[in-house]
């Protein structure tokens, strides 16, 4: 969410941001918020005034009482009783102003970078970089569930019958492979120096509204029926809401956080739940990483981020690239993002198996996340997060890229401890 006065300071540049974003829908809602702002000053205003008036007018009705100018005082109390009544009304027309501009300030999407690229949507995202030689095998590669199948690791008939589409049983070395690859993340990023936290799996509505758009939430969360909770899409979520309603101490910033936990999306919308697959579902895990740090470390703190999950993907003989999200495929909240993608031999392309995100300060405004500097002063935080890995998605690169022409997976050296030693698995 933009800061109100930086949108009556530059409501052309918030405009222009959005013609950007390719939401000139709403456009509208600027001169909306600017006339409704206006009214909601004004109004405070007038109440504020007439508080003044019945402070200075109370005061008359003990002297009048006193002089025994009942008469006089009980006009005066009339005048009161006149003020208070239509303090009461202001007080509502302020609160459902307020509420208003509230709303449609969380409609207008965040200022994006000047470095993002403009595009309509995800087909003009930009290439930044390759990391590893994408390598394809005089073999075929199977589908991912077939080499799963395979492995005797996957029963997905078992799981539609159990929960429906969108699920999945994982067995004997696959999902030994899949809890493996989840440990290594976990000690890797804790090597990296971020602290590790195992967050709640449900959130309160008023931690949904401060990390995400109303469109993210409509397309993936589900609501606990007679509840006021979510089930977490990510982690990120009840990470960065740990610190709802707060004022940090400047010295403490940066915190830097990886995360463990299940997720659960709707994934409404998407195309290709009915397949037979995992790399688009309702529930899967994820190592994640957040950070809450000063505006002027952002940028570098988004770029150690992704390239932190470049390296894990690395490290496990897994080629991958970067990717500039353009402006038209930025989620509202986000300023800047990279998405990093792995590479299929199967399909001979790229396909993204995480994100990186910058949101600068504006789930800070949301939540109220402040920080305070050595001089008193108060400012909104900034937010990152990040996908270190997302093992549904990454199993299909890893099988893929590791699959030998006898059936069988190679296991990285990172990765042996984790697997008992194992070099492969057939």
């Amino acid at each position: 969410m933009l800061d109100i006065k930086f949108v009556r300071e530059n409501p052309d540049l918030v405009k222009e941001n959005m013609k950007k974003k390719f939401q000139d829908a709403k456009i509208p809602l600027v001169n909306e918020v600017l006339q409704e702002d206006k009214e909601l000053r004004q109004t405070q205003q007038h109440a504020d005034d007439l508080r003044g008036q019945r402070k200075t007018i109370s005061k008359q009705i003990g002297a009048l009482m006193g002089q025994g100018k009942k008469e006089e005082a009980e006009e005066v109390k009339q005048k009161v009783a006149s003020i208070a009544q239509e303090l009461e009304a202001l007080e509502e027309k302020e609160d459902k102003l307020r509420e208003s501009v509230k709303q449609k300030m969380m409609m207008i999407p965040n200022m994006i970078d000047e470095s993002v690229p403009i595009g309509k949507d995800d087909s003009e995202n930009v290439e930044l970089e390759k990391f590893g030689e994408p390598v394809v095998p005089d073999f075929e590669i199977p589908y991912h569930t077939e080499i799963m199948e395979r492995l005797n690791g996957i029963d997905l008939d078992s799981a539609r019958k159990v929960a429906g589409n969108g699920f999945y049983y994982l067995m004997g070395d696959v999902a030994r492979l899949h809890s493996a690859i989840l440990s290594y993340a976990r000690d890797f990023m804790i090597n990296k120096g971020f602290t590790y936290c195992i967050p709640p799996y449900m959130i309160r509505s008023a931690v949904v509204d401060g990390v995400m758009s109303f469109a993210e939430m409509e397309g993936m969360m589900y609501k606990i029926e007679g509840e006021d909770l979510y089930l977490i899409g990510t982690s990120e979520h009840s990470m960065i809401g740990k610190f709802i309603d707060t004022i940090l101490d400047e010295k403490d910033l940066p915190y830097t956080y990886t995360s463990f936990s299940p997720c659960f999306r709707k994934e409404k919308g998407a195309h290709g739940i009915e397949e037979r697959g995992v790399y688009r579902i309702h529930q899967f895990e994820k190592q994640e990483m957040i950070v809450v740090c000063k505006p002027e470390e952002s940028m570098e703190w988004f770029k150690k981020l992704y390239m932190n999950t470049v390296e894990f993907f690395r490290s496990l003989d897994v080629p991958v690239r970067t990717l500039e999200c353009c402006s038209g495929d930025l989620a509202d909240l986000k300023c800047k993002s990279v998405d990093v993608e792995a590479w299929s031999p199967r399909q001979k392309k790229y396909f993204e198996v995480g994100s990186c995100s910058n949101l600068t300060d504006a789930q800070a405004r949301r939540l109220r996340i402040r920080v305070k500097d050595e001089k008193g002063n108060k400012y909104f935080a900034h937010t990152l997060n990040n996908t270190c890995v997302a093992p549904p998605r990454m199993l299909i690169a890893f099988l893929e890229n590791n699959l030998q022409e006898d059936g069988s997976v190679l296991i990285p050296e990172a990765l042996q401890p984790y697997m008992g030693g194992k070099k492969k698995i057939g």
